[in-house]
Parts: C-alpha cells; sequence; structure tokens
C-alpha cells in the first residue's frame, strides 16, 4: 500500500527556512511505538534524521525535526538554518584502467 506525505511549501523568518510535513494517518498507525512520547498521549517526540528518513520522509541535507503539534500528531515541523550549506561530497577518485 502506497501513502503520499505532503510537504509544505518553505517559508522563513531571519534565521531559519521552516516547512511542515503531514504523515497519512495510515501511515502513523505504522511509526514505532519508540517514536511516540512514553506518556501514551499518542504524540511523536522530537525524531532523529535517521528515524524520520526511516518512516519515509525525504527531504534535502539541513532539516531537522524541531517541534510537534499535539492536536495534529500527524504533522511534524521541521526547520533549518537559512544560510545551510551542505557539508562537501567526497570525490570519488579517478580509476584508471590499466
Amino acid at each position: 500500500m502506497m501513502f503520499r506525505i505532503h510537504y509544505s511549501d518553505r517559508y522563513s523568518d531571519d534565521e531559519y527556512e521552516y516547512r511542515h510535513v503531514i504523515l497519512p494517518k495510515q501511515l502513523l498507525k505504522m511509526v514505532p511505538k519508540e517514536y511516540f512520547n512514553p506518556d501514551d498521549s499518542g504524540v511523536l517526540r522530537l525524531l532523529t534524521e535517521q528515524e524520520w528518513r526511516g518512516i519515509g520522509i525525504t527531504q534535502s541535507l539541513g532539516w531537522e525535526h524541531y517541534e510537534v503539534h499535539a492536536p495534529e500528531p500527524h504533522v511534524l515541523l521541521f526547520r533549518r538554518a537559512i544560510n545551510f550549506v551542505p557539508p562537501p561530497q567526497p570525490r570519488m577518485k579517478d580509476v584508471r584502467r590499466k
């Protein structure tokens, strides 16, 4: 079964650019229990990049899950610094055939 994750447009202030990601409610039901607050509120805790990528969220480098919105646990709020520059990727060395 394929679920469509919705990505908002980006918006910003002087320090960060923001976006929110909306998980389909069916997908939220499949998120591991340890990703939720232990108080049985049904609210996600802040997820690491590895965790949010692991549930299928795809976005460029530098984004952090910084806020949860308890009334809508399927909405994840992300931000990254306005001046974020991805680290340089290691270059493959030229491989010569002999």
